[in-house]
């Protein structure tokens, strides 16, 4: 009897914490990305589309299964378009990929507005501005962003957040950047996000893994 009692106990603590791990926005976030990675087709247009704000979800999305892991070692890069190797990468650079596309190089634009206006922007210990790594962290594209006036309100209006956008959040302590598709998560009014967070650009309903710091449009 005591046998049948610890083992009925223990089938139900395993569905509690079964349950409790998929509420956890980061278990489920993972649960999803591998669902999404696995057993579905993220929809690349035939040809790139027309509006600015699509063009940026398209080259965004082109880089899932090309990007395909995280690395945030500091890496010596060319100048201008200067990159490292498209395997891998930050959450920056999905921002950087997708925006040369469009012909907005942050690398250069950063770079140029850092040697004008050093002190507007966190310096991470330096002295002078870094071509090689200053438009690769997420403060410095969000001080570029909010001195271009691309900055948004801040809202939990899920619909606010269109194609195309990018969204700043603070997640576990760390500062991290997407951009929005134009993939709608099911029975939602948000859209998925395309992001590198920590095994490779990928697809997944992150808008509200983390506290969103930053929503911007550099489009009409």
């Amino acid at each position: 009897m005591l046998r049948k009692y610890n083992k009925a106990f223990f089938i139900k603590t395993l569905i509690l914490v079964f349950i409790i791990m998929l509420t956890l926005p980061q278990v489920r976030v993972i649960i999803e990305s591998y669902y999404i990675k696995y057993f579905t087709i993220v929809k690349i247009e035939d040809t790139i589309p027309s509006p600015l704000s699509l063009k940026i979800s398209y080259f965004a999305k082109e880089q899932i299964g090309i990007t395909t892991s995280y690395d945030g070692s500091y890496k010596t890069i060319s100048y201008p378009n200067g990159d490292i190797d498209i395997s891998t990468g930050v959450c920056t650079d999905v921002i950087i990929r997708a925006l040369r596309k469009v012909n907005i190089d942050l690398q250069q634009l950063i770079h140029e507005d850092m040697i004008l206006d050093f002190k507007s922007y966190p310096n991470y210990g330096l002295l002078k501005p870094d071509y090689n790594i200053d438009h690769r962290r997420v403060l410095n594209i969000k001080t570029y962003f909010k001195k271009q006036g691309y900055s948004l309100t801040i809202t939990k209006n899920e619909s606010n957040y269109k194609p195309g956008d990018i969204v700043t959040w603070k997640s576990l302590g760390r500062d991290h950047i997407g951009i929005v598709s134009n993939i709608k998560v099911k029975w939602s009014n948000r859209y998925h996000i395309v992001h590198n967070a920590y095994k490779g650009t990928e697809l997944s309903d992150w808008l509200n893994m983390g506290k969103v710091t930053g929503h911007y449009r550099v489009y009409n």
